[in-house]
């Protein structure tokens, strides 16, 4: 079938729409029709062709409608409403044991822009287009999704409010519950507030922890970090930093989270540090950094990596749904939305860091 997709190109400042040709569904793969895509940092970075290969169509947050089911796929009816989230074998230690973000196949499912034995579900006459980016490649009308990619949902719910479950804001909430396991009366600092930073702020918010710090040097993400569930904000442009962080509780907190990529907010990260404390990151320092190692000893500190919030989407998703309907996770605060023909200006304002969460609406549900 013809479709329209945001294709990356090498020399390009933003995907740019085209007319392509998707295959059918293989087996174990659903054709999902897109109502909604958010656009995410990794997009971003992943558009000049950083670890994916060009030409590609991104995309992973995103929503929308199945219209046709592969062979063997179960638990899916055609008109079901689906989230999708990231790709993953099913078969590896990591995904028997309900942690797929750890998959032992997690980087070429996600990263290689095709299907693992070579195959794309894309061309462009006779030009190969990189598919599967994420299980989805959803900056497009209609994707081809693996079965594992897909969370079903509620058909009242609004598609283009979920699309960014998915990836940043599992990322945030399932980081501070999932992987860090805070709980009620901990303390914890996080160190970049988009929106898997102020994700993690509402995930501490619903737990209980009883100091929640906002660092970053934009004062009007802090104000409403604040809003949505921050006791304390330090503006990440003023001197010493983790020692204004460790003034909140006196001794440090007990958890940072760092969602940038700036060596120095890592080294922060850990200075804030009380006893014992844990240091999770979600990105790695670009440049060079290393960690100081004797006051991590002597601390009984820990440095934590974090994919995907840790979370398995099929059971953490339509939690965090729950919690939402609640008035208890409004997430939905995050989001502005765009035409899908929009995608440059929508990218432009990501990667300016002007919106918070992007989202693209590409159809209708109905």
């Amino acid at each position: 079938m013809k479709i329209t997709a945001a294709v990356s190109r090498a020399n390009q400042d933003a995907p740019s729409l085209e007319t392509l040709e998707l295959e059918a569904p293989r087996a174990g793969e659903m054709l999902v029709r897109i109502v909604a895509v958010g656009i995410c940092h990794t997009d971003v970075h992943e558009h000049p062709g950083r670890h994916a290969p060009h030409p590609i169509v991104l995309g992973h947050e995103g929503a929308g409608v199945v219209e046709a089911l592969g062979e063997g796929v179960r638990g899916f009816a055609v008109g079901d409403h689906v989230i999708l989230s990231g790709s993953s074998c099913g078969a590896c230690p990591s995904c028997l044991a309900g942690r797929p973000t750890y998959c032992d196949l997690a980087m070429p499912l996600s990263f290689g822009g095709k299907r693992l034995d070579g195959s794309v579900a894309l061309s462009c006459g006779e030009e190969r287009i990189h598919s599967h980016f994420f299980g989805q490649s959803s900056f497009a009308t209609h994707a081809i999704v693996p079965e594992r990619t897909a969370v079903k949902v509620d058909k009242d719910l609004p598609l283009e409010k979920l699309a960014p479950l998915g990836c940043g804001v599992i990322t945030g909430a399932g980081g501070v519950i999932e992987a860090l396991k805070v709980k009620a009366g901990d303390t914890i600092a996080v160190l970049g507030v988009g929106g898997v930073g102020l994700s993690a702020i509402m995930a501490a918010r619903l737990v209980g922890a009883r100091r929640i710090v906002a660092v970053d040097i934009n004062r009007a993400r802090l104000d409403l970090a604040l809003e949505l569930g921050a006791t304390d904000v330090v503006a990440a442009d003023e001197p010493d930093v983790a020692q204004k962080i460790r003034a909140v509780t006196g001794r440090g907190v007990d958890y940072t989270f760092n969602t940038t990529t700036v060596p120095a907010v890592h080294t922060i990260a850990l200075e804030a540090l009380a006893m014992n404390g844990t240091a999770g990151f979600v990105a790695a320092p670009r440049g060079e950094w290393a960690p100081a190692m004797f006051p991590m000893l002597a601390g009984g500190r820990q440095l934590r990596g974090i994919l995907g919030g840790d979370a398995n989407p099929r059971t953490f998703l339509p939690m965090l749904i729950d919690q939402w309907r609640q008035g208890r996770f409004p997430f939905d605060r995050l989001i502005e939305t765009y035409s899908f023909e929009e995608i440059g200006k929508a990218f432009h304002d990501c990667e300016a860091g002007t919106v918070i969460k992007p989202v693209l609406k590409v159809g209708d549900a109905a």
